[in-house]
């Protein structure tokens, strides 16, 4: 027996946060019976239906993207662009693990493991990931020192980060800035350069958890090997 949002999550519905929403909507039934107890428990005999959709467990399934800029991360789009989804092969109803902003490209995660995704996804795990920004103007080591001890976004203060001056062109008035943080916030790399008056021009995810873009062009993907799903599984611990 297992939760019913935890069953939903492995059958690649959505994560299982996410799933526990489906619940509380009434959007979920089982053995014909709506259910909206979020500790429901079900076994893999019974029937369960999500939108009158019958789920059914899948095999688990591990992908890094190296997501290209003008693509939604995102399961759907109503807009009909291309979503990271839809640059990977598979059968299972995968799908990413945190956000990419459309015009940010980098590395991503994708799978159908509500449990891990909710794990990486979790603020107090304290996931690091690291961006290449191409800025306009001259980012001073002054800059630097505020980026690393944290600023203000809408009230509060951001977490420790590692930030480093990796080129400075002068003559066309740009800077280029590697920036490593552990949260997630809603344009947060974009936000902490705008507060210290530099605007991203171009922002690409090239380290998230222990993972890198080596061996990956731009709209290539891979399977993550059984050792690394272990190694993630043991990063969230």
């Amino acid at each position: 027996m297992e939760r019913l949002q935890k069953y939903l999550s492995a059958g690649g519905v959505a994560s299982r946060r996410k799933s526990e929403e489906l619940i509380l909507q009434g959007k979920v039934k089982v053995n014909g019976k709506t259910i909206t107890d979020l500790g429901f428990k079900v076994n893999d005999k019974d029937e369960v239906l999500v939108d009158n959709v019958k789920v059914f467990k899948q095999e688990k399934e591990y992908y890094l993207l190296y997501k290209p800029e003008k693509t939604i991360c995102s399961v759907h789009d109503e807009k009909n662009r291309t979503t990271v989804v839809d640059l990977i092969e598979t059968k299972e109803k995968i799908f990413p693990v945190g956000r990419l902003d459309y015009d940010t490209s980098g590395l991503l995660l994708l799978t159908n493991d509500g449990e891990i995704t909710n794990k990486l996804t979790h603020p107090s795990k304290d996931i690091e990931k690291t961006y290449y920004a191409k800025v306009d103007g001259i980012v001073t080591y002054e800059d630097i020192n505020k980026l690393e001890k944290g600023i203000l976004l809408d009230g509060v203060k951001t977490k420790k980060a590692t930030a480093k001056i990796r080129k400075i062109d002068k003559r066309n008035n740009k800077s280029y800035v590697e920036l490593t943080i552990t949260e997630g916030r809603n344009h947060q790399v974009k936000n902490m350069f705008a507060y210290i008056n530099h605007k991203v021009l171009k922002l690409k995810r090239i380290k998230y958890a222990f993972f890198t873009l080596e061996n990956l062009s731009i709209g290539e993907y891979r399977k993550l090997t059984i050792k690394e799903v272990k190694q993630l599984y043991n990063y969230v611990k």
